[in-house]
């Protein structure tokens, strides 16, 4: 255990105000820093775990803009008491500004980590590694890949949120004259094929798995890099970065163009070839769909423990989940905010765990009927009338509480809906309970529902919950008593419509588009996209087309990863986030007990999201530091 134990001091360190720096200088006052820790294989290991140290402050989701812009998720900005560092969740606002940028990744603060040093650290790891005498030629040679692995991911973060970025290639002389220090911006292009070049290189030298799970578990893989590098092409290939002509024109000052307008097909072939590269990597090394059914001592029906099953795709353990190809260290640290109050006790709460994270209507209207298609596209699903409450029976006890008023688009949605979304009448199984016939609902309506608004700082302001996010064996009630997971970077059903994505782009729709995406779907109850489409779409041709087909993976990636960070890159990527956020984000009429009233949807945020915002500001003061730094466009 010493080694993994060696991981988490260095991790802790490096995030709890002790930094990475002052736990490598342990040294006598007569030895040098880089001496020192590189004086033996033991002390090089230590650096080696404080290059990972920065990758792992990243899993925090309140500073990933994926998870908090994403408009999947909102949070109330007028609370008297502050949980946590809300300014992530505030950008949708319109809050970004050049003075001071949010989730600062670029200067580290505001939120975001020191990605420019934790490259920094990579390059003195490299340069270094000769240095101890003990340490052998295989653990050299894999500990060199895992340390290229994390520079291309850092640098790669910075791409995601910033465009073109500086390349730091190699280590500063300490001797070098101040102008030397001032680099300039790589082009998208150039910034792309550097991180994917020491993906390159670091591949063949990482281990296919993880043997030693007691000391190595977190390390990177083969098989995660591979899955990273199909994720980084699939980006570059995307419309923000290939060819967008918002960016035309954007030029560094020496009249050097940062943005290549002129769209590449190629980069979707590759792309796809990486997809198909790493899928077939983690499937040789055992990655599969999750598909286990809950253990333990429960009685719940068969549909339930179908439900179930979705959720311990997130919620399971990391060593016991299949599906699983990447996560970080840290588990996730939000329960007591997406659960919603089940019991009288548990109301007492409020003041320690609000759950105040709240979904929007639009969100929980994404998941499909249970026919497989949108809502608004099922020709049996009453559009119109939808939001008309409706008695629950026994046909849906496993979803909606029997006697209890609840909307009609509650009724007859796909698995992934009952096992991801928390609304009112929506049963919640779990909790302590063990049995099905006395599980718990949520009763939101008014302040007299055990989870309706309660207290100004513990409100959900849409009256809707991430279940997802919550895991079933958690309990609040008297007490809060979690039991933690590790929220995916990327799990295989991702992987596979992310294929699906890059080869529907490269040749249309196929049979290999289709059958990614089926499996995904299969998991989730239901049947294959052009089966569903020709039954029941009121567009039964959609997945015939290229165009189609495009919306269909896209909302098929909402609905499959919702809630898991990566949607707001994805809507990053794709150019829609800008239209997501261009409509109020509604929630439910909270305050209201009679169903009839709560079931009007109501304003709850207006969004402020313009064509600047898909890129980070680079703070005005960097740009004063280093004038060969050009702001990015619009800002």
């Amino acid at each position: 255990m010493r080694s993994y134990y060696k991981l988490l001091l260095a991790i802790t360190l490096c995030t709890t105000g002790v930094s990475c720096k002052k736990y490598l200088d342990v040294t006598p006052s007569n030895v040098g820093t880089l001496e020192y820790a590189f004086r033996n294989r033991n002390e090089a290991e230590n650096y080696l775990f404080a290059c990972y140290s920065t990758m792992q402050q990243t899993s925090n989701v309140i500073y990933n803009a994926g998870f908090t812009t994403s408009a999947e998720i909102v949070y109330p900005n007028n609370l008297t008491t502050n949980f946590f560092d809300q300014r992530g969740f505030d950008l949708i606002r319109g809050t970004q500004n050049t003075g001071s940028p949010s989730l600062n990744y670029w200067g580290n603060s505001n939120g975001g980590a020191p990605l420019f040093q934790a490259i920094r650290r990579c390059n003195i790891m490299l340069e270094n590694i000769d240095k101890p005498i003990d340490l052998g030629a295989d653990e050299k040679k894999r500990w060199i890949a895992e340390v290229k692995f994390l520079k291309a991911y850092y640098h790669y973060y910075l791409i995601r949120m910033y465009g073109p970025i500086v390349l730091i290639k190699d280590s500063y002389p300490i001797d070098a004259p101040p102008d030397t220090l001032k680099r300039k911006r790589a082009s998208v292009d150039e910034s792309f094929a550097y991180v994917i070049s020491l993906l390159d290189q670091a591949i063949p030298d990482l281990p296919p798995n993880i043997q030693n799970q007691a000391q190595e578990f977190g390390r990177i893989t083969k098989f995660i890099a591979m899955s990273v590098k199909a994720e980084i092409l699939t980006t570059a290939a995307s419309p923000l970065f290939n060819g967008n002509p918002d960016y035309q024109g954007f030029k560094d000052k020496a009249g050097k163009s940062l943005f290549s307008t002129s769209y590449d097909a190629s980069k979707w072939q590759k792309a796809a070839d990486a997809c198909k590269a790493a899928i077939t990597e983690c499937e040789a090394q055992g990655i599969k769909l999750y598909t286990l059914p809950p253990t333990g001592n429960i009685n719940v029906s068969d549909e339930l423990k179908k439900i179930l099953t979705l959720q311990l795709t997130i919620t399971d353990k990391w060593e016991q989940n299949p599906e699983l190809i990447w996560a970080l260290n840290y588990t996730f640290g939000y329960q007591g905010y997406v659960i919603p109050k089940l019991t009288s006790a548990a109301v007492g709460m409020a003041n320690t765990y609000p759950s105040n994270w709240a979904v929007p209507l639009a969100e929980s209207e994404l998941f499909y009927t249970n026919n497989g298609v949108p809502l608004v596209e099922d020709k049996n699903f009453d559009y119109t009338n939808r939001f008309i409450p409706q008695v629950g029976d026994d046909a849906n006890k496993d979803y909606i509480e029997q006697g209890y008023e609840t909307a009609r688009e509650h009724f007859n949605r796909e698995r992934r809906f009952y096992a991801s979304i928390g609304f009112d009448g929506g049963i919640w199984f779990g909790n302590g309970v063990t049995d099905q016939s006395k599980a718990y609902y949520v009763q939101a309506r008014g302040i007299f529902g055990l989870a309706g608004p309660k207290s100004f700082n513990s409100t959900n302001i849409t009256g809707i919950w991430p279940k997802k996010l919550g895991n079933y064996q958690t309990v609040m009630d008297q007490s809060f008593t979690t039991v933690d997971f590790h929220l995916p970077l990327i799990r295989l059903s991702g992987l596979y419509l992310l294929y699906a994505e890059a080869l529907n782009e490269v040749q249309g729709p196929t049979a290999e588009v289709y059958s990614y995406i089926d499996q995904v779907r299969a998991r989730a109850g239901l049947k294959g996209v052009v089966e569903s489409w020709n039954s029941f779409s009121k567009n039964p041709s959609k997945p015939g087309s290229k165009d189609g087909l495009r919306q269909i993976i896209h909302q098929e990636r909402r609905i499959e990863l919702a809630f898991e960070g990566q949607i707001g890159w994805d809507l990053r990527r794709w150019k829609e986030l800008q239209d997501v956020l261009s409509r109020p984000v509604q929630g439910w009429n909270i305050n209201q007990a009679a169903s009839a009233n709560y079931y009007r949807p109501t304003n709850v945020i207006t969004p402020l999201f313009g064509l600047r915002d898909y890129l980070w500001p680079i703070s005005s003061t960097d740009l004063v530091v280093n004038e060969n730094l050009t702001q990015n466009p619009y800002w």
